[in-house]
């Protein structure tokens, strides 16, 4: 049987422009699920947006537009980025399709139903629009959520409420099973942590009245489902569940849901306790990434220290970019960037280093190959593969990086353009090698620099020197 791999980034709001933030996850993703289908795993990888939110209604309200207008705005924005970010997703799931998601969502209602887990009841509270979530007097600093430095709402009402509490104790041993693998062990602990204390119930639908898109709670249409609800059940319904299971049956359980880790509890809390309720197998795991700085400070427009994924793509291109964050981000911990270190680390890593290499060996191949070479498809090796497999796509680049380096070292080594002068035919067999180690560099780099791959294959296989991959900067 085919191995089969599923991976998810989080769905996010189309409030605003996406950020460097999301342009990492979503990256992230994509090198992951183009490195196992570059290992031969039948892959299917997933993202989209979270529609129908009470924070997407303001940012409607904002620009003066229509709510469904606005929505199909900010979306084809995010379409945009991908695109230009190379970003191979096999589908990009929309929470306001009532076709593909609505079907799904109310199907897992009626089972959380069934079990005896939904039930009404009136409520007062804080909640925090930029979390969409209520949350607790202790969890504020200084009165403000400390995510977003806003003041929560009181907000008093009657909604429909999901029993949480009631799973405390089996999420708590799938977690610390590992049969809910929960990556770096610094997020298992906190979620740990957070379990001891006991889960509460949670508000799980607002009124129509207050919130005007979503799905109407089967039974009863003066209540939409909650945002939480209805968006974490994007990584089934986008499959077919409640509808047409075909592709659910074949990926689920999702090998990996990636997301930051400001969505943990959500996705690690309430996301399994749904799904026990509803008889759903568990995802295997989520991959918890770190927030990205610059120099040192959380970005805000206040501080100017703000950067636009747009921006970098334009300057730089899309494999440097890429590059930058695969290399340069750890997937488990905070990560920081800066302009003048990303011109550094481009100038540096691939103007002088890969740019440079590919230029000088195809210059060679050029001159004293008669023809392309056809190298073989040989296997990875395990420095390689082993990092990607546990998601430590910094340290699989760092490899191939090794490999880079190894060439360039190679070359002053043999000197292949004196010794093809006095032996040609040595000559040629050292060039004939280097080219094959640049093809074998080449395939390494598919996930994490699609286009740069390329254009060495085709450099190698037609043989010729393949244009300047990366100017330098000055």
């Amino acid at each position: 049987m085919d191995k089969k791999f599923y991976i998810t980034t989080p769905i996010f709001y189309p409030n605003a422009n996406l950020h460097l933030g999301h342009a990492y996850v979503t990256t992230l993703c994509d090198v992951i699920a183009r490195y196992h289908r570059l290992v031969g795993d039948k892959t299917y990888f997933l993202t989209g947006s979270d529609e129908n939110a009470q924070t997407v209604i303001q940012g409607a309200i904002k620009a003066g537009e229509d709510i469904h207008a606005f929505r199909d705005r900010m979306v084809e924005g995010f379409a945009a980025l991908f695109k230009r970010l190379d970003i191979s997703y096999d589908q990009f799931i929309r929470t306001s399709d009532e076709q593909m998601h609505w079907p799904g969502a109310k199907r897992l209602w009626e089972k959380m139903a069934a079990a005896g887990d939904i039930y009404k009841k009136e409520y007062e509270g804080l909640y925090c629009v930029g979390h969409e979530a209520f949350i607790t007097e202790k969890e504020l600093v200084d009165g403000k959520c400390p995510d977003h430095g806003t003041v929560p709402e009181r907000t008093k009402e009657e909604n429909y409420f999901f029993r949480l509490s009631k799973y405390t104790a089996p999420i708590k041993s799938k977690i610390e099973s590992d049969e809910l693998e929960i990556l770096p062990q610094s997020r298992k602990n906190e979620i740990l942590a957070l379990l001891d204390e006991g889960l509460q119930d949670v508000s799980f639908s607002r009124p129509k009245a207050k919130v005007p898109v979503g799905i109407p709670v089967p039974g009863d249409d003066s209540q939409v489902m909650y945002v939480w609800c209805d968006a974490l059940s994007n990584y089934i319904t986008a499959l077919g569940y409640g509808r047409d299971d075909a592709l659910y049956k074949e990926f689920w359980p999702a090998d990996v849901h990636v997301i930051g880790k400001d969505i943990l509890r959500f996705h690690a809390a309430i996301w399994p306790g749904m799904l026990l309720s509803a008889g759903v197998p568990l995802p295997k795991r989520l991959l918890v990434h770190g927030l990205i700085r610059s120099g040192g400070k959380k970005m805000s427009k206040t501080l100017g220290n703000v950067i636009d994924p747009q921006e970098l793509l334009e300057e730089y291109g899309t494999d440097a970019l890429r590059y930058y964050l695969a290399r340069h981000i750890s997937p488990f911990e905070d990560g920081d960037i800066t302009r003048e270190h990303f011109k550094e680390v481009y100038n540096a890593d691939l103007a002088n280093g890969l740019g440079n290499l590919a230029s000088r060996i195809m210059q060679l191949a050029q001159m004293h190959l008669s023809e392309g070479t056809r190298p073989e498809a040989v296997g990875f090796p395990k420095e390689y593969t082993e990092p990607l497999e546990q998601f430590e796509v910094n340290k699989a680049v760092e490899y191939v990086w090794q490999c880079i380096a190894a060439l360039d070292h190679k070359i002053t080594e043999t000197q292949p353009f004196k010794v093809v002068k006095e032996n040609p035919e040595q000559g040629k067999k050292i060039i004939l090698e280097l080219t094959q180690e640049l093809y074998i560099i080449g395939r390494m780099l598919n996930p994490f620099m699609p286009a740069t791959n390329e254009a060495i294959k085709k450099a190698v296989v037609e043989n010729k020197k393949p244009e300047n991959l990366f100017p330098r900067k000055d």
